[in-house]
């Protein structure tokens, strides 16, 4: 339960720091928030109690699904009037992204909420905001009786904020995941700060590699030649030299995003054991994001010869290497897309269209063969994913549980496509 008071000490109850009684929805986000489902060591079984409770009050059948020992992945389902018809998505992560807490100021998993309606913790923008505006939206279309002929699917995945994303990545090849006859997701997006809302039809591919130098090893007095670090220094300057000119690319062009260029950045270097030995051999990681009109073959070809050019005997290996460069329509003719975009227009809504600059669990959903768009209804609201004093303020998230209130009935009813019926 949530403390009864706000500020720095903890959360809100029913009632809010100013005294009025606060929105239920509000009360179950700010619980949900005080889950520790934070890296290295999420509390998934608390959110599986906590969702388990909230299948029962919305009297949706739940399934939990063990992908890999220790993740599991939890469905719930609202059934359609037309179960034949390919069923609509909405993805959402429990696991948020670890805390410097010395940075914060409050309590990170308190969910306190200050005079002017923000409510600070780990997860406020990604992505718990999301979990329960799908979940607040159901209820109050269910409490209003309605029904629609395609099914609704709630996924909530562990493991997305870690390399690999092993929750939805193990899941999309799962028995169970091919039950849900899906025919389109709704995933996670990011605020913006300006009065649009961003939406993604595609991410960039995530590349972590290491190149290892190998080279003459020696005492630390002398000239020694060919040593691992002239051959490091080279590859370094080659990796950021084209992270440079990716980065005047997105800074003098009006029409380009971050989605749109290749970022490098550098983020680990290993080697030496000693300082007056020369040592054999030395290590560098990249973290590269590639936008899908990059020809991914070519771009390893780029890799290659700046090895060759580095000198002799490096090599490189990926801890990841996502290839598939799948991308979801957003023509007015697509039906998916149209239901989407005209429900969005209709509540005067202006949507900023985007390459994703990272990786969310969309990308293996794409990789399946589904369309996905990645949405969080957060405008007028800075970017702190994984930042410092991450908060979403009430009124916006409240905003969002209505977007989704139209989104939902629009896209459970895109009429039968062809082999459907």
């Amino acid at each position: 339960m949530l403390p009864d008071q706000d500020g720095p000490s903890g959360g809100g109850g029913t009632q809010d720091g100013r005294g009025f009684k606060e929105e239920s929805s509000v009360a179950l986000f700010r619980e949900y928030l005080q889950i520790k489902t934070v890296h290295p060591q999420p509390d998934y079984d608390a959110a599986i109690r906590f969702l388990t409770r909230i299948s029962e009050e919305l009297g949706l059948p739940m399934k939990t699904i063990e992908v890999c020992p220790g993740r599991v992945v939890t469905i719930m389902t609202w059934t359609g009037t037309n179960p034949a018809l390919k069923s609509v998505l909405l993805n959402s992560h429990t696991d948020v992204v670890p805390v410097y807490q010395e940075h914060w100021k409050y309590d990170a998993f308190a969910a306190v909420k200050d005079p002017e309606g923000n409510i600070y913790g780990r997860g406020t923008q990604d992505m718990k905001c999301v979990t329960i505006q799908y979940i607040e939206a159901i209820r109050h279309l269910k409490a209003a009786g309605k029904r629609f002929p395609r099914t609704i699917h709630l996924t909530f995945v562990p493991d997305e904020e870690v390399g690999g994303h092993k929750g939805m990545e193990t899941f999309v090849n799962h028995s169970e995941f091919q039950k849900l006859n899906v025919g389109f997701a709704l995933d996670e997006g990011l605020a913006n700060p300006t009065e649009a809302f961003t939406v993604f039809y595609g991410e960039r591919n995530p590349w972590w590699i290491t190149v290892r130098c190998p080279g003459s090893p020696g005492h630390g007095s002398r000239f020694v030649e060919n040593t691992a670090a002239e051959k490091l220094r080279r590859i370094m300057n080659s990796f950021l030299d084209f992270r440079e000119k990716e980065k005047q690319r997105l800074d003098t062009s009006e029409c380009f995003t971050l989605g749109d260029v290749t970022t490098v950045n550098m983020t680990m270097v290993k080697g030496g054991v000693a300082y007056n030995v020369i040592p054999a051999e030395m290590d560098v990681s990249f973290d590269l994001r590639i936008p899908p009109a990059v020809n991914l073959q070519e771009f390893e070809e780029q890799i290659k010869a700046w090895c060759a050019e580095a000198g002799e005997g490096i090599t490189y290996e990926f801890a990841q290497k996502f290839m598939p460069q799948n991308t979801t329509s957003t023509d007015e003719s697509d039906p998916w897309w149209n239901a989407f975009s005209s429900t969005c227009k209709a509540m005067n809504m202006t949507l900023k269209k985007e390459i994703f600059p990272a990786a969310t669990d969309s990308r293996f959903i794409r990789a399946s063969g589904i369309p996905a768009i990645g949405f969080s209804p957060m405008n007028c609201t800075p970017i702190l994913l994984h930042d410092h004093n991450e908060f979403l303020n009430e009124g916006v998230f409240l905003r969002g549980i209505n977007v989704y209130e139209r989104l939902l009935p629009s896209l459970s009813t895109v009429p039968a496509q062809r082999g459907e019926e």
